[in-house]
C-alpha cells in the first residue's frame, strides 16, 4: 500500500476517531449502533424459491407484468402532477395574498409616512410562513431538508438513505417547500418536485404504504429493490418533467445525474411517465385558470416563450457565450466555496431543532429587510406598459404611470422574477439594478442554503444567472447590437450548469421550457465550458453534498491510478461464514453482535474450527435470515411435520423494506439447538473474483451489476474475503495522487 499518497478522513477532518455526521439530514442510521450506510439490494437473489417462480410464470404472466409496470409509470405521472399542480396553486395563493397585502401597505404609507411599518409586515409575514415550513422539517421529518437530489441520486446508485421514500416524508416536503417559496427564501421548487416524485414511485410501485400500515395486495411482485430502483427513476424523471414541462429533459436528467442503472426498456417507460405528469399538470392547472382544454403552461416553472426575433444569434456571439460560460463557473466556484462554509456550520454547530428553526426564521427577515431596503434606495422607473405585464407592480417614489423596477426582481416570487428577466424589453433595467441586485442575491441565496427547510437551488441559480447574464448583454450592447434577454438565457444556463454539471438534459430541458431549439447549440456549448472548467476547480454541487455528508458514493469508474490494487488488499476479512445446515444459536448470535453489522454471509461447504476458510457454496441475506427465525424454519419442525405451510417467496416480499430487527425475533433456549437449513434459501451462484483480480476490474464488476456483496476466493475456491461497498468507495484521487479515505462514523 506503499503507492497511497495519503489516508485522509472522509468528511476531511483529518482524523478516524468516528465522529457522528448526518447523513444527508437524517440520523435515523446512529440509532441501533448503525456504523456505515446500508446498502440496497439491486442484484436478484435467485435461490430455489425465486427460480421456482420464475419458471412457473408463463409468457402471458411475464407480458402481464410489463402491462403492470407500464400502469405503474402512468399512475406515477399522474400523481406526481396532481402534487406539482397542488404546489403550485399554493405557492401562487400565499404569495399572493402575502404581496399584495404587502403592496397595499407600502402605498399607504408611502404617502402618510412610516413604511417602517410596511417592512416589519413583510418580514413578520416572510418568517411565519418559514417558520412553519422549519418546524415541520426540523422536528418532524429532517431528511425532507434541501432539494433532495443528493439523497436520490444516492438511493439509484444503491445506498439506502433511512426515510428517504417514506409517505411522511413527501407530505413534509411538499408542506415544507409551499412555506419556504411563499416566505420569500431565495429557494426554489424543482428540487423538491424531483423527490416527491421520487417517493410517490417507491409508494406506489408496490402497492401498499408500510407508513400508514395499508397494504392493497397489488404489485407484490415488485416488492424487490431492483424493481423499486427502476420506478423510483421515473419518478424522478416525472418530477423534472412536472417542474420544467421538459418530459425528454426529465428523461436525460434520470440518465444523467440520478440514474446509476439504465437499461433500453426502461426508457419508454420513464418516457411515458414524464409525459403524462405534464399533461395532468397542465390540465389541472388550465381548469383552475378557467381555461379547460388550453393546454399552454409548460410546467411549474414557465421561462415563457421567446420569439422569433429574439432567437437569432451571429456567429462572433459564440466566444462571447464560451466566456461566459467560463465566467459563470467562476462566479460558482466562489458560490460554493461560501455556501458550503455555511453548510459546515450548520452540520457541526446547528442541531437542535430549535435552532434550525430561529435561523430558518432570521434569514426569511433578512431577505425582506434587503429586499425592502434594495427597493426603498432604487432610483430606477420605469414607465408601466399598457399589457400591465408585471404582477405586483410597486410605484413607492416613481411618478404615475412608472413602477420601481427593482421592484419586479424583488417583489415577486423566484420564476416570474426569471421570466421578466428572459423577457422585459431592453431599457426594463438598468445596469446599477441589476448590479445590485445580482450581489444581493448572491449572498441571500449563500446564506440560504444549509437551512433546515425544504428547498431547490435549480431557480436562485436560474436567477442569478439571469441576473448577470442580462446585466452582460446591456454591458455588450454600448459596443455592438444585443438582446439582453438573450444573454439573460444564456447566462442562466452558465450559473445552472457550473453548479450541478449538466450537458444534454439541461440543454434539452431549457430548448423545451423556453419552445425554441435554436439556442440549443450556444446552451450545449456555455455548459460544457462551465463543466470543464468547473471540473478542472471543484467537483459539482451534488457530488460535494454526497461527500460532505459521507456517503459511499460509487462513481462511474475505479480511480484511474488504483490497476496496481488488488482485491486481497481491499476486501474485508477475515468473513463471517454459514455452513449449508447451521446451528439456530449461532445465527442469532452473530446477528445479534452489535459491534459489526453484517448484511451477507458466504455460505460454506464446512467451517472448521480452526478458522481454516471453505468452499464457497452460496451466499445468504440477514433480511432472509431473519425472515427464517421469524417463521421457524428449523431442520427439526419440518421432519416432525410442525410447519404448517412451506416457506413461499410471498413471505419475504410481506416483510420488505422494514425487515424487523433480530431483538424482535424471540429464539428459546430449545430453539437455539435446533438447526436450519440454508440450501433452499441461500444464492447458490453468488459473483466471486480471484484475490488478485485488479481493482478496477472488481470496481467495474461490483459497480455494472449493482451488486451488495461481491466474495473473494482463492485457487480452491475458498472464501478468504469479501467486498463491500465502503471497501470500493473509500479510494479517491486527490491532489497528491491515490487516497485512502477513512470513512466518518455515519
Amino acid at each position: 500500500m506503499a503507492n497511497i499518497a495519503k489516508k485522509v478522513s472522509w468528511s476531511g477532518r483529518g482524523d478516524d476517531r468516528g465522529e457522528r455526521t448526518p447523513l444527508l439530514n437524517g440520523d435515523e442510521e446512529v440509532k441501533n449502533n448503525r456504523q456505515v450506510p446500508d446498502t440496497l439490494d439491486y442484484d436478484n437473489s435467485e435461490n430455489q424459491l425465486f427460480l421456482e417462480e420464475e419458471r412457473r410464470m408463463s409468457h402471458m404472466g411475464f407480458r402481464c407484468l410489463e402491462i403492470r409496470r407500464w400502469v405503474i409509470c402512468g399512475l406515477i405521472g399522474f400523481l406526481t402532477g396532481l402534487i406539482a399542480c397542488m404546489i403550485d396553486i399554493a405557492v401562487e395563493k400565499l404569495a399572493g395574498y402575502k404581496y399584495f397585502a404587502v403592496k397595499q401597505n407600502i402605498e399607504k404609507y408611502t404617502e402618510l409616512g412610516g413604511l417602517s411599518i410596511s417592512l416589519i409586515l413583510w418580514a413578520v409575514l416572510n418568517s411565519a410562513f418559514v417558520m412553519f415550513g422549519a418546524i415541520a422539517v426540523a422536528f418532524v421529518e429532517p431528511i425532507a431538508a434541501g432539494s433532495g437530489i443528493p439523497q436520490i441520486k444516492c438511493f439509484l446508485n444503491g445506498v439506502k438513505i433511512p426515510r428517504v421514500v417514506r409517505l411522511k416524508t413527501l407530505v413534509i416536503k411538499v408542506f415544507g417547500v409551499i412555506c419556504s417559496v411563499a416566505g420569500g427564501l431565495a429557494v426554489g421548487k424543482e428540487g423538491p418536485m424531483i423527490h416527491s416524485g421520487a417517493v410517490m414511485a417507491a409508494g406506489v410501485s408496490q402497492g401498499r404504504s408500510t407508513s400508514l400500515k395499508k397494504d392493497f395486495k397489488i404489485f407484490e411482485y415488485f416488492r424487490r429493490d431492483t424493481e423499486k430502483r427502476d420506478f423510483v427513476s421515473a419518478g424522478a424523471a416525472a418530477g423534472v418533467s412536472a417542474a420544467f414541462g421538459a418530459p425528454v429533459g426529465g428523461v436525460l436528467f434520470s440518465l444523467e445525474e440520478g440514474a446509476s442503472f439504465w437499461n433500453q426498456l426502461l426508457t419508454w417507460r420513464i418516457f411515458f411517465a414524464s409525459m403524462v405528469s405534464t399533461f395532468t399538470l397542465n390540465f389541472f392547472l388550465s381548469i383552475y385558470h378557467g381555461k379547460p382544454g388550453e393546454l399552454s403552461s409548460p410546467g411549474l416553472i414557465n421561462f415563457g416563450r421567446f420569439d422569433s426575433d429574439s432567437v437569432q444569434y451571429n456567429l462572433y456571439e459564440i466566444p462571447l457565450f464560451i466566456i461566459m460560460g467560463a465566467l459563470g463557473e467562476g462566479n460558482v466556484t466562489l458560490h460554493w466555496l461560501l455556501r458550503f462554509s455555511h453548510a459546515v456550520l450548520c452540520l457541526r454547530y446547528i442541531h437542535r431543532p430549535c435552532l434550525q428553526v430561529m435561523e430558518a426564521m432570521l434569514v426569511a427577515a433578512v431577505t425582506a429587510t434587503v429586499s425592502f431596503a434594495m427597493i426603498y434606495f432604487s432610483n430606477d422607473c420605469q414607465p408601466l406598459g399598457q399589457d400591465k405585464a408585471e404582477e405586483y407592480p410597486l410605484q413607492l417614489f416613481c411618478a404615475d404611470g412608472e413602477y420601481n423596477s427593482m421592484a419586479t426582481a424583488f417583489f415577486n416570487t423566484p420564476e416570474r422574477s426569471v421570466r421578466s428577466l428572459f423577457h422585459n424589453p431592453p431599457g426594463t433595467y438598468n445596469p446599477v439594478t441589476l448590479g445590485v441586485f445580482t450581489l444581493a442575491y448572491f449572498f441571500l441565496a449563500v446564506w440560504t442554503y444549509g437551512l433546515t427547510v425544504s428547498a431547490g437551488v435549480f431557480i436562485p441559480s436560474l436567477l442569478i444567472g439571469a441576473a448577470w447574464g442580462r446585466l452582460f448583454g446591456i454591458l455588450l450592447s454600448f459596443i455592438i447590437w444585443a438582446d439582453p434577454g438573450k444573454y439573460a438565457l444564456i447566462g442562466a444556463a452558465a450559473q445552472l450548469g457550473g453548479i450541478v454539471r449538466m450537458t444534454l438534459s439541461l440543454t434539452v430541458i431549457m430548448i423545451e421550457a423556453t419552445g425554441n431549439v435554436t439556442y440549443g447549440f450556444p446552451i450545449m456549448l456555455v455548459l460544457m465550458t462551465a463543466k470543464i472548467v468547473g471540473d478542472y476547480f471543484i467537483e459539482g454541487l451534488y457530488d460535494i453534498h454526497i461527500k460532505l455528508q459521507s456517503v459511499p458514493f460509487l462513481h462511474w469508474d475505479a480511480p484511474p491510478t488504483s490497476h496496481w490494487l488488488t482485491a486481497r488488499e481491499v476486501m474485508s476479512s477475515p468473513v463471517t461464514c454459514f455452513n449449508r445446515v447451521e446451528k439456530v444459536g449461532r445465527i442469532v448470535d452473530v446477528l445479534s453482535n452489535t459491534s459489526t453489522i453484517h448484511n451477507g454471509f458466504p455460505v460454506v461447504a464446512h467451517t472448521s474450527e480452526n478458522d481454516e476458510p471453505g468452499k464457497i457454496c452460496g451466499l445468504i441475506l440477514r433480511s432472509q435470515l431473519i425472515v427464517l427465525l421469524k417463521h421457524k424454519v428449523f431442520v427439526e419442525r419440518a421432519s416432525s411435520r410442525l410447519s404448517q405451510r412451506k416457506l413461499q417467496l410471498k413471505d419475504f416480499r410481506d416483510a420488505y423494506p422494514r425487515f424487523p430487527p433480530i431483538q424482535s425475533i424471540h429464539v428459546s433456549q430449545d430453539e437455539r439447538e435446533c438447526m436450519m437449513d440454508l440450501t433452499e434459501f441461500m444464492n447458490p451462484t453468488p459473483y466471486t473474483v480471484p484475490q488478485e483480480t485488479s481493482l478496477p476490474r472488481v470496481f467495474k464488476l461490483f459497480r455494472a451489476l449493482g451488486l451488495r456483496h461481491l466474495v473473494v476466493v482463492d485457487n480452491e475456491n475458498r472464501v478468504v474475503g469479501l467486498v463491500t461497498r465502503k471497501d470500493l468507495a473509500r479510494y479517491h484521487v486527490g491532489k497528491d495522487g491515490l487516497e485512502e479515505l477513512h470513512l466518518a462514523q455515519t
